[in-house]
């Protein structure tokens, strides 16, 4: 008889956990490609009742799928093509510096070519690369994520890696 039940996200246990498990990251997902979290935030609750209302259809195993298809989606349909600016805290910086005025100078303009640079990719190429380094989420999560093949997912974190390798090189 549990086996029944399991068919479809419409049991409400079911549905609870997939939005405990998946919110922040279908969340964090959003937020890469958007700068916004407010808008992040919203699109992740539009897309759990979105869900909601066709949880008869949804086998439990494809909600993730259906989640973040559901969730890009609807970003692509909110927003227009204005550039995306990516403000995030950078793990460095949050911590006390004692280093000379210098160093910290040095460390802040670096900070700013880098977050530059990373807004320099073109999108998939961002996005590819944010979910694998702040997220860190393996690349065949990210493919599935993204409705795209594993393939796709290495060749895009290959060239940002070398456009940000290109762009941070150090003046000789």
């Amino acid at each position: 008889m549990e086996e029944n039940k399991l068919n479809n996200v419409c049991e409400e246990s079911t549905f609870d956990g997939l939005f405990k498990k998946l919110s922040k990251s279908i969340r964090d997902f959003l937020y890469y490609k958007s700068g916004n979290l407010e808008l992040a935030e919203d699109i992740v609750q539009d897309v759990f009742f979105k869900m909601w209302e066709k949880c008869k259809d949804i086998p439990p195993e494809k909600a993730k799928s259906f989640l973040f298809t559901a969730a890009n989606n609807r970003f692509l349909n909110d927003v227009d093509k204005k550039k995306v600016r990516l403000n995030y805290k950078n793990s460095v910086s949050s911590r006390v510096n004692n280093e000379d005025p210098s160093y910290q100078l040095e460390m802040k303009e670096y900070k700013e070519q880098l977050e530059n640079a990373i807004d320099s990719l073109p999108e998939g190429q961002r996005e590819a690369f944010l979910m694998n380094r702040i997220e860190k989420m393996t690349y065949a999560e990210i493919a599935v994520a993204l409705g795209v093949s594993q393939k796709a997912i290495e060749k895009r974190m290959q060239k940002a890696l070398l456009k940000l390798k290109e762009v941070l090189k150090p003046n000789k």
